[in-house]
């Protein structure tokens, strides 16, 4: 009998990670592959970035629609209790092997619970990480907990997971799934790029994504206008902005954007670049700007400069090209100004190894579980 592996999926970063894992364990005969799509890949709002799953090849089996029209903390409470039990009645019938969690987004908290109570065993990936700027740190090590094999980015995470008590034995080093993802992938020409984003290229350009601090409440608006005004100052620039996430307050972010694009010429705004042509804009950019950890997990691969603004990021493992600045003007601008002086450094980032997506789905296809108890393991 096939072995059951499903993998969870709720926005369009993830499951740019998750691909290459995905390709792999659907090439396998011996391995039945369930995709469930989930959160803002079924909005209209972030793109229906579940099209792109479609578009490559991937059959998806389930569509658990949890998402809110608003980003209030109640309604994503509600959009959390509303996934735990939609997920709870697909695990029960699917009866999977073997659910695949990657990070740390809400979304997955819910398949998560639903998993613990479920008795399905979880695959965590990119555990042991830390962004005290966010919930999602407190969701992450939730996870971890409710989890019973760990595939973690660097030395430090794989100690953090060992910490929360987890067995040794299933902890895996494997690397980080963006520079894995990077490492391997097929650009495009420049010229084919513009066409497919309809602009070219300036002399300078900056990718910026910036999502909202959610430990840090009714501060986005704030924020975000600040961010503006200090990208307002650089005309030169073409700034490309892509959406922020699905997280409380993040559509006023999104709002103050499209709102500074059609005033200021030398900018765009995407809904969703997709892996393709985000990962072709990053090839051709000067630098990133804002607390996405694509910053910190892939413009490395890019040896990219990335500006990590504010504290959502703070605490994470980083490379050498991260420039931390807190939300303040002068800091900004500065910041802005000097990634221009030395271009040519070369910059090293922890998260660099080889075959993360290989080594997990070697260990995927082997593992087994009779059951889904736990021993917390003391140091």
């Amino acid at each position: 009998m096939k072995k059951k592996i499903c993998v969870v999926t709720g926005n369009r970063a993830e499951y740019g990670l998750l691909k290459k894992l995905l390709n792999k364990l659907k090439a396998d005969e011996n391995i039945n592959l369930q995709i469930v799509a989930t959160g803002s890949h079924l909005s209209k709002e972030f793109g229906y970035t579940f099209k792109e799953i479609i578009k490559d090849g991937f059959k998806i089996n389930s569509k658990i629609h949890i998402l809110s029209n608003s980003d209030k903390p109640v309604d994503i409470c509600k959009s959390i209790g509303k996934g735990v039990f939609e997920f709870s009645k697909l695990f029960s019938k699917m009866n999977p092997d073997i659910v695949v969690l990657l990070g740390d987004r809400y979304e997955l908290f819910s398949a998560a619970t639903a998993c613990l109570v479920n008795q399905c065993p979880i695959a965590h990936i990119h555990g042991g990480e830390v962004t005290l700027g966010a919930i999602d740190d407190s969701i992450r090590h939730s996870i971890t907990k409710m989890s019973h094999i760990h595939f973690v980015s660097t030395n430090s995470h794989k100690k953090r997971v060992l910490q929360l008590g987890e067995n040794p034995k299933f902890v895996f080093q494997v690397g980080g799934f963006g520079h894995d993802a990077i490492s391997t992938f097929k650009f495009y020409k420049k010229k084919d790029v513009e066409k497919k984003l309809g602009f070219e290229f300036k002399k300078k350009n900056i990718i910026f994504t910036f999502h909202p601090i959610t430990l840090d409440k009714n501060k986005s608006k704030e924020q975000i206008l600040i961010l503006l005004e200090c990208l307002s100052q650089f005309r030169d620039i073409f700034f490309i902005f892509t959406m922020a996430n699905a997280d409380t307050y993040g559509k006023v972010i999104n709002k103050e954007i499209k709102k500074f694009v059609k005033k200021n010429s030398n900018s765009i705004f995407y809904k969703s670049l997709g892996q393709q042509l985000y990962y072709n804009c990053l090839k051709h950019v000067d630098a990133m700007i804002g607390n996405s950890s694509s910053g910190i997990l892939e413009a490395p691969s890019f040896n990219l400069p990335a500006i990590n603004i504010g504290d959502r990021q703070q605490g994470r493992d980083q490379g050498t090209n991260v420039i931390n600045v807190d939300i303040n003007r002068k800091e900004i601008v500065n910041a802005i100004k000097n990634i221009y002086k030395n271009r040519e450094k070369v910059f090293k980032s922890p998260y660099i190894k080889k075959n993360a997506s290989l080594n997990t789905y070697k260990v995927l296809k082997q593992i087994t579980f009779k059951n889904t108890k736990k021993i917390f393991f003391d140091y």
